[in-house]
């Protein structure tokens, strides 16, 4: 898991269930990643996908995410994710407090 910055710092916390067919997903996610760290305040990323795909990303802003989400390529890829690519998704924005490492880090 890649470092991540020291606390506070903000999470979106990305939940989403899958359409059948990859219909330009893998490529798009590849390169929605690529471009997000272009942006100022991207701080890393962790994904996982089993039934239930989850991807977290971290920003040192509100503000940031929030550019993040008015980039225009950005908005291209979530239309497509609602026509096309998610049967369900759940977007969530946290602060984080503090976290807790195991195993700890020196």
């Amino acid at each position: 898991m890649p470092k991540k910055p020291t606390p506070p710092y903000f999470a979106v916390i990305f939940t989403s269930v899958r359409t059948d067919g990859d219909h330009g997903y893998a490529e798009t996610a590849e390169r929605m990643l690529d471009l997000a760290r272009t942006m100022p305040g991207f701080l890393g990323a962790d994904s996982a996908r089993e039934e239930v795909g989850v991807t977290v990303s971290y920003w040192e802003s509100v503000e940031a995410i929030r550019a993040w989400r008015d980039l225009p390529e950005h908005a291209a890829a979530r239309r497509m994710g609602r026509e096309k690519w998610y049967a369900s998704f759940t977007s969530r924005i946290c602060r984080v407090e503090r976290e807790a490492r195991f195993p700890q880090e020196s």
